[in-house]
């Protein structure tokens, strides 16, 4: 520890993400920094039953590949929808979203969206089910339509009586 102590620290060591959004809205003109959410109550519950007798549902931020153009420009019709888990996608669409694209690949669906690993996990007994769709809620910067996409897919989840839904962001 000592050694460290003497070292001298020239420059920061990670990048601060809410420092550099807030630079950004500035330099952007905006009139207000960005505010990021906050939320004094979440309505996270307690299972009231074993995992082993769960309906899971899966939540993903990537969206059905047929939105996918020849550029990989990004699809501007994204709304929140649900797609049928018996009708595996075998590639989603994910050109438009940020992530270091040469140090990795979005190639392996399975990798954000687990539908063959819960499959797993309810033939070995460890959950209940597997619900019979997944949802897909795009990804937004907008707090006032995250939240509207959020509700769709809680008013969702209550219908299937799904009793854990996972999210999977990419």
């Amino acid at each position: 520890m000592a050694e460290r102590a003497d070292r001298q620290v020239t420059h920061r060591s990670h990048v601060s993400y809410i420092d550099k959004s807030r630079e950004y809205y500035e330099a952007s003109g905006y009139d207000q920094p960005y505010r990021w959410a906050a939320f004094d109550e979440v309505p996270f519950t307690r299972l009231t039953k074993p995992l082993a007798e769960c309906n899971v549902a899966v939540i993903t931020t990537t969206y059905l590949h047929h939105h996918d153009s020849a550029h990989g420009a990004p699809a501007t019709d994204k709304v929140v929808y649900h797609h049928p888990v018996a009708d595996r996608p075998e590639r989603m669409f994910t050109s438009d979203l940020s992530w270091d694209k040469q140090a990795t690949h979005t190639d392996d669906p399975e990798s954000f969206l687990p539908l063959g690993a819960l499959t797993a996990l309810v033939e070995d007994s460890k959950i209940g089910q597997l619900n019979h769709r997944f949802f897909g809620v795009p990804t937004e910067y907008s707090q006032r339509r995250t939240g509207l996409d959020a509700a769709t897919i809680g008013e969702w989840c209550a219908e299937d009586q799904v009793d854990i839904a996972l999210l999977v962001p990419l």
